[in-house]
């Protein structure tokens, strides 16, 4: 390389060796001037004229590439621009002394080396975390935060508005919603997927990390699923808006592409199907994979039995392999030869994958600077994401914040589905597993391996009264709609409590269902409560007797999601829900 290109042609430095690891924080802290080397004259600055008077002194030294590294573009003050302009254009007896400098350059640099240099500033390097695609759950490490890489890795990131415009960072629990599509436009795409595909989700997964940032969990959604998709807002090439019309009873991957549907569309259906908040979106295509993949020098695979799959083209034999490339793709496309060959079973393997990539990163992307930026540019030149994140800066400020989580509290699970018996090409939620699920990640309870040994009942006296002497008023203070007469219904119909009545609409809205009820109505409200699943958090005692024939009061909150289904959310993962650790190494595909 030239002086341009390597940052300074007499030293032979390359530039990621001018990242330096300092042990006592941890990190890598970037030397413009190493120890010995005469501070640069001040008196010199890059002019207009100093790239091509660089590009005209490498050409003379033999070497052809002038193209400048990616960390070094755009960098005021270059020493290798720098000296470039002090050669003079003539012959080799000239650039023979010292570093390529005549005996006057020598000189004048010596007297520069005596005058007061203003310090440089030491950058510190930070990590760069983000999601996409199907790899991009991926916690990857990214560059150091200096301005330069900040506007290199820009230039990478597509945006696409869907109307959410949220902060990058959030103090409560974080949501993202990653989307891998099968689209084949674009390069390193082509051959992939359906030939006139538009680009569905054909692979989500919804990722929650927890308030406290203690936990993680990343629900992997069938695409064959079937939802009801809302109406959806989208933003049109020429600025203007068009609502997208909803459907009811389709498949969840057609959220995406069909009608022009946008990431938007599918944020607004997951919302809708998990009733969790989505903070950001990051999608990405089939060349994510294979270039994400090339970067970390390759995933860590196993097979429990031989896999020949002639749809995906993946071959291997039973065992432990090293996957990359189209070979990594495969991978994560097989699903004829394995499990049950549907797009559940490859579910799976893409689980394993990510587990397995993320321990990767987590062992090897910070082993070296240049290691670093190739992830980098990897990653963000494959992620289309939200305006909210739509920069380095703002991926880096939410990759710092999440980072907190450790890898062995990272859980991937698959959404609960049930055959469809109109139609065995495709699956239907499976309420009854799903809906706990859910609530155990809106209530930011990390998922368990062990099953669930009975968890906690609800809080209140032992003694509880009889169906007949339960006596209370439910009014709807934030739950669904019409949810007081279908809980009075269901006690009366299902608990036999004939004295309970629908009392309307609460005057305020409540975040969580909460029962009052007299001391003399703790038996009635141990009864109750432990019918709706109540925590000890719900359950409201007054200071003074109620009479006979007065009723407890229930409001029904924004937690309230049906009669039957409990307020309280389970502690450990439903029964029959799959799902594996990130940092299981033992996982193997059947």
């Amino acid at each position: 390389m030239d002086a341009q290109g390597r940052g300074r042609a007499g030293d032979n430095v390359d530039p990621a060796d001018q990242w330096v690891f300092d042990p006592n924080t941890g990190n890598y802290e970037l030397r413009l001037d190493p120890a010995g080397q005469a501070a640069e004259r001040p008196s010199v600055r890059k002019t207009p004229g100093s790239r091509r008077a660089a590009r005209n002194a490498g050409a003379e030294g033999g070497d052809t590439d002038t193209r400048p590294l990616p960390t070094q573009r755009g960098r005021r003050g270059g020493r290798a621009a720098e000296e470039a302009d002090e050669r003079p254009s003539g012959g080799r007896a000239e650039r023979r002394g010292g570093r390529g400098r005549t005996a006057a350059a020598a000189a004048e640099a010596g007297r520069a080396g005596r005058r007061k240099a203003k310090p440089k500033k030491s950058v510190k390097k930070k990590a760069l975390y983000w999601t996409a695609g199907v790899v991009g759950f991926v916690l990857v490490a990214g560059c150091g935060g200096a301005y330069f890489i900040y506007q290199q890795l820009d230039g990478n990131i597509s945006k696409v508005d869907v109307g959410v415009e949220n902060d990058a960072v959030s103090d409560g629990p974080v949501n993202i919603l990653i989307i891998g599509t099968d689209a084949r436009s674009g390069k390193g795409n082509q051959g992939y997927g359906d030939a006139g595909s538009v680009g569905h989700a054909d692979t989500t997964i919804l990722m929650h990390v927890s308030k406290d940032r203690t936990n993680a969990t990343a629900l992997s959604i069938p695409r064959d699923m079937i939802t009801d998709i809302p109406n959806c807002p989208t933003s049109q090439p020429d600025g203007s808006k068009k609502t997208i019309p909803g459907e009811q009873g389709v498949r969840f991957n057609t959220s995406l592409g069909q009608a022009g549907r946008d990431p938007g569309c599918t944020w607004r259906t997951v919302e809708k199907m998990t009733g969790l908040k989505i903070n950001h979106f990051m999608m990405a295509d089939f060349n994510a994979v294979k270039e994400l993949s090339e970067a970390v020098d390759g995933v860590e695979v196993c097979a429990a039995k031989d896999i020949n799959d002639p749809k995906s083209h993946l071959k291997l034999k039973a065992g432990k392999h090293i996957v990359k490339g189209e070979q990594a793709l495969a991978f994560v496309r097989t699903r004829h030869t394995i499990g049950t060959g549907s797009d559940l079973s490859r579910i799976e393997l893409q689980q394993q994958f990510l587990s397995s990539m993320i321990r990767k990163m987590k062992s090897s992307a910070f082993s070296s600077p240049g290691k670093l930026l190739d992830i980098s540019q990897a990653a963000t030149k494959a992620l289309t994401v939200d305006t909210g994140i739509g920069s380095a800066k703002k991926l880096l400020d939410l990759g710092t914040d999440l980072k907190k989580v450790d890898i062995d509290k990272i859980t991937f699970a698959t959404v609960p589905v049930l055959d469809n018996p109109d139609d065995p090409a495709t699956v239907v939620l499976d309420e009854g597993k799903a809906n706990p699920l859910f609530q155990m990640v809106r209530a930011d309870h990390t998922l368990s391996k062990g099953k669930s040994k009975g968890g906690k009942k609800a809080a209140g006296p032992a003694k509880k009264a009889p169906a007949e002497r339960v006596r209370v008023d439910v009014t709807n203070g934030g739950g669904p709609l019409g949810a007081a007469q279908e809980t009075v219904d269901w006690l009366q119909n299902t608990k036999a409590a004939k004295l309970s009545t629908n009392a309307g609409n609460a005057p305020e809205k409540l975040d969580a269902t909460r029962l009052e009820y007299a001391p003399n109505q703790a038996d009635q409200a141990a009864t109750l409560a432990d019918w709706l699943g109540l925590p000890k958090s719900a359950l409201k005692k007054s200071s003074q007797d109620a009479g006979s024939r007065v009723p407890m009061k229930l409001v029904l909150g924004k937690d309230f999601t049906a009669p039957g289904t409990p307020v309280e959310a389970p502690t450990e993962t439903p029964d029959g829900v799959q799902n594996v650790n990130a940092d299981d190494k033992n996982i193997c595909a059947k």
